[in-house]
Formats: structure tokens, sequence, C-alpha cells
């Protein structure tokens, strides 16, 4: 028996139901509205930036806080920087500015004002405010090859970033670096270990603090200062 010539109708090709006219239309008001966002984000870098460097310098940043209520000081400026991924501390780039507002989907000063308060729900995800901590040094980072930071700029990043969270253990650990003269700077390792601390360690009793369990030098002596204290 000959076969029948009447071929089978299989399934339509997706990809050609993808490329149909309304789908077309649908990627191109897509990309249409992506663009004028990214134009509505960078006439807002320009409102801030200086026209000679094309940079948000410090005095931007300066306005950009006054306008949008907060300190210069402020944490949430810092977790804004950490969104962007800025690299040199007190500079935004245009670069930087479009993926740090583009993320927030935030084009003007009140939708920025509104975003802050999710991005600080953002950054205190355990995963992300690791990476945000240790973003906070290395945006301290100020010379070229610099990996430590002085006592001082220490002690306020402390206060600014674990503050909030770990008010005793801030308290006493600026106290101690402020007093004690063995430690001049801090690297990255001490920096993340005072973190780990705070996490880990019982206080003000630090019945389970263990100088064996591989806890930096600094922090040995830190919990030494303490107990002497306590006694």
């Amino acid at each position: 028996m000959r076969r029948s010539s009447t071929r089978k109708t299989g399934p339509q090709n997706p990809a050609a139901s993808a490329n149909t006219p309304a789908a077309d239309l649908y990627r191109s008001a897509s990309s249409k509205a992506i663009i004028k966002e990214l134009e509505r984000i960078d006439q807002f870098f320009n409102s801030y930036a200086d026209k000679s460097s094309g940079l948000i310098d410090p005095e931007g940043i300066e306005i950009l806080c006054s306008d949008l209520g907060v300190d210069h000081t402020d944490v949430r400026i810092l977790m804004l920087a950490w969104k962007m991924k800025a690299e040199r501390q007190g500079y935004f780039t245009q670069e930087e500015w479009r993926r740090g507002l583009k993320a927030l989907r935030a084009d003007t000063i009140s939708k920025l004002k509104k975003a802050l308060s999710d991005l600080e729900k953002e950054v205190e995800r355990p995963q992300n405010f690791l990476d945000f901590y240790s973003y906070a040094f290395r945006y301290c980072l100020t010379e070229e090859k610099q990996k430590s930071l002085d006592i001082e700029s220490i002690c306020v990043l402390l206060d600014l970033v674990l503050g909030a969270h770990y008010r005793l253990q801030i308290d006493s650990l600026t106290e101690f670096l402020k007093n004690q003269n063995d430690y001049k700077v801090i690297n990255m390792d001490q920096w993340m270990n005072f973190l780990r601390f705070c996490q880990e360690i019982n206080f003000p009793d630090l019945s389970n603090y263990d100088s064996d369990h591989a806890w930096p030098l600094i922090l040995d002596n830190f919990v030494e200062w303490m107990r002497g204290k306590q006694d």
C-alpha cells in the first residue's frame, strides 16, 4: 500500500509563533520604554553631575542627600553606592548611576526616596548583608593598592554598618580599638571577623569564645580586655 501523500500537521514552531506582528509590537514597545527610562535616569544624573568631570562628585552627593532629606553619613547612602557598585568613594559615574537606579526603578527624586526603604530591606537579607559589609570596607579604600583602614575610620564604619544591629558589641569594640596601642590599621580579614564575632559570640559574657578557633589576635586581645573589665 502506498503512503498517503497528505502530510500530518505537526505542532507549530514556538519560534515562528513568537515572530508574530503582535510579538514584534510588544518587543518594540518594551524596548522604547527601556530607552525612555534610561533617558529619564540620565536626566536625573545630569541634575547632580559636575559638567566638567561628568561625575557626581562629593558636592553633587551633598545636594542629592539634601533633596532626599538624609545626611550624607546616613547608611542608606552607602547602601545606594553598594547597589550601584560604585568603585570610588564620594563619586558616582553615569554607568554606576544607571546600574543602581535602573535596578531600583527610580528615575526621579520621589521614586528614589521610596526606593531607599526597599533597599534597606534588600540589604538586610543575610547574603546581601555579608556582601554589603565587605563592600563597605573596600569602598573606603581610597588609595591605590591600599589594603587597610586606620582605627578612626574603622570605628566610624563599624558604628555606621553594625551599630543598629549590635549596639553593645560595637560600643565596647570601638572603645577598645580607640584605647589600644598595638594596632594602627585594620585589614579586611580582621574586618570580616568583627562581623562574625558579633553574629556568633554571646555578649557580654563571652562564654562561647574560644581563642583556639582561628580568631584574629586582635579579637583575642579584645576578649581579654573585656574580661579584665568584668573582673
